[in-house]
């Protein structure tokens, strides 16, 4: 971990602030966007790599006097503004050519990288990701802006957007080759996760327990593969998602589902923008909802290759991003004793997308209580509006993570009380089941409860 310092500070009165590096560089005016690729590339990365140049002249972040702190962050702005105009008139050739003529399949990670080297100054290159990933959170120079702005600008052109996300649901090349050992022995270790299949169900646990089974970026990557192998399985028939017994004091012996995001590697400046933010949400979360896309030779007619119902058992808790995984699932149990909350607001965080999720299947009403009034929801509580609920004593089920399967051929109990509808498999009032038929959105299929 990083020591916390007072570096980038306002200098104390009367003191005289730090000069920077070296006086900056006079800026040339930013160039008009003319419609013609090839001019406008010329021209906008050599003005960006100029601003780059201008900003590093400057110095680290954290020390930088006031006017150096101002200068860079007009440079920022000025070069983000020439961004986005660049991408607004060329997102889709720039994809194009980043994908061999959208024949290739990247990654989020490998696009950034490729835009680097084809474009420069558009995006950060690898090692300026690397450098600023050892800033704490508030000394960070704020590289990953430019590759929002131009993962925006490609999501936002249908074609690109629907192929990058296609892209996004392939399995991971480290799930590819963990999956042999695992069809053979019915588990993986993977870190902070494990997956163990028995009896066709496979389990695939969160065991970050120094952290209350909070993510991160190795969190996230472990729960992916994870994913992809249940996924992948021929053998698995249903994938469970829980968290494992805890070590720590106040929960040792407990599980306990996830406390939503690493606070703690958020303040020193460990959580990333490709790694966490994005990889989450398109990689294992989008995998949950729309399984895996194996042939993209379809083009726009594509339909999964690989595609499971989902289970979330609910022990302890499931605060912020924990509660955030639920609405994708195709059910979900808690323990009796479990709460659920949504602490972002209070803790000055946008809160995900979790104000998409939850309006269709709580209602505007009881999703302000939990967005912005960071109301604490019990399993035992009445059910929200839309929701359906079960209420049972909270099941044992207690295997410590990195424990062997059990060789037991009974199936193991998961703790049952509030059960929840998901997008997948929406709440019916008049108790129909829901059979297991296509809706409108590929991969998305209701499966009966």
């Amino acid at each position: 971990m990083r020591t916390p310092t007072l570096a980038g500070h306002a200098p104390a009165d009367g003191a005289a602030p730090a000069a920077p590096a070296v006086a900056p560089r006079p800026a040339a005016e930013p160039p008009a966007i003319t419609g013609d690729f090839a001019a406008d590339r010329a021209a906008v990365t050599a003005h960006l790599e100029a601003g780059v140049r201008r900003i590093a002249d400057l110095g680290p972040r954290a020390d930088r006097s006031r006017a150096a702190q101002r200068h860079a962050a007009a440079t920022h702005e000025e070069l983000h503004d020439l961004r986005r105009r660049f991408l607004a008139a060329h997102a889709e050739r720039v994809y194009a050519e980043l994908t061999d003529g959208l024949t290739r399949s990247l990654r989020v990670e490998e696009l950034t990288e490729h835009a680097a080297r084809a474009f420069p100054g558009l995006v950060p290159t690898r090692e300026q990701l690397a450098e600023e990933s050892r800033h704490l959170q508030r000394n960070k120079e704020g590289w990953e802006v430019a590759v929002g702005l131009f993962l925006h600008a490609v999501l936002n052109v249908p074609r690109t957007g629907d192929h990058l996300l296609r892209a996004m649901l392939r399995p991971t090349d480290r799930a590819l080759t963990a999956l042999t050992d695992f069809r053979l022995t019915g588990r993986a270790d993977l870190g902070v996760a494990t997956v163990t299949r028995r009896d066709g169900i496979a389990t695939l646990e969160l065991c970050n327990d120094e952290f209350l089974n909070a993510e991160d970026d190795a969190a996230v990557e472990a729960l992916e593969t994870g994913t992809d192998l249940v996924l992948l399985d021929p053998a698995s028939h249903v994938g469970v998602l829980r968290g494992a017994p805890q070590t720590h004091p106040a929960y040792a012996g407990r599980r306990v589902f996830s406390a939503g995001i690493n606070l703690t590697h958020l303040y020193h400046g460990d959580i990333s923008l490709l790694g966490f933010m994005l990889r989450r949400e398109a990689g294992y979360l989008a995998k949950f909802v729309r399984g895996l896309c194996l042939d993209d030779t379809h083009g726009d007619g594509w339909w999964p290759d690989a595609d499971k119902p989902w289970v979330g058992a609910v022990d302890s808790f499931a605060i912020g991003g924990g509660m955030q995984i639920l609405p994708v699932l195709d059910r979900v149990v808690a323990a009796d004793d479990a709460w659920f909350s949504l602490p972002a607001m209070e803790e000055g965080l946008v809160p995900g997308v979790a104000n998409l999720r939850l309006l269709h299947l709580t209602g505007s009403r009881f999703s302000r209580r939990l967005i912005l009034w960071g109301r604490k929801l019990r399993a035992t509580d009445p059910r929200p509006p839309s929701s359906s609920t079960r209420r049972h004593p909270p099941t044992p089920w207690t295997t410590p993570c990195g424990a062997p399967p059990s060789t037991s051929t009974t199936r193991p109990s998961a703790p049952t009380g509030a059960c929840w509808p998901s997008p997948r498999n929406p709440p019916t009032s008049s108790g129909a089941t829901w059979r297991a038929t296509p809706t409108s959105r590929p991969g998305c299929c209701t499966a009966p409860p």
